[in-house]
């Protein structure tokens, strides 16, 4: 991994569609926006926060994600999520990660992940399967 500091960011957008409704992931009944699908977008900007900084096979798992869902967002609408490097502690990285729609906050919280080798990481988890 290339040298890496805390203070860069990464960012990540979409725009809400039926796919990405709570009703339609399984996590509650309502057409608004899923949470398990804020997470993803969460996600989706600590990876790209840390992408030119990965060598080779280098990759990053997600370990932990502690957030809130703060509001509500309909179909349509454009939702940014942004994670801020806050530490590195050897192979953890620590974000801080939020998210918007076009009305404001809707969600925040900590995410975490660690760096692994592509192929041995894949290897290892498929070695549960035999």
């Amino acid at each position: 991994m290339k040298d890496i500091n805390t203070g860069i960011s990464g960012f990540a957008e979409l725009t809400v569609t039926d796919s990405d409704l709570a009703v339609n992931v399984g996590s509650g009944s309502l057409r608004v926006f899923a949470t398990p699908v804020m997470v993803m977008l969460m996600e989706k900007a600590a990876c790209a926060c840390l992408a030119e900084y990965l060598e080779g096979d280098e990759t990053t798992v997600g370990t932990e994600m502690n957030v809130k869902h703060i509001s509500a967002t309909p179909c349509g609408m454009n939702v940014r999520a942004e994670a801020v490097l806050t530490e590195v502690n050897g192979r953890e990285f620590t974000f801080t990660v939020k998210a918007s729609d076009e009305a404001g906050p809707i969600g925040e919280g900590i995410h975490k992940r660690f760096l692994v080798y592509g192929e041995k990481f894949t290897a290892k988890a498929q070695s549960k399967s035999k």
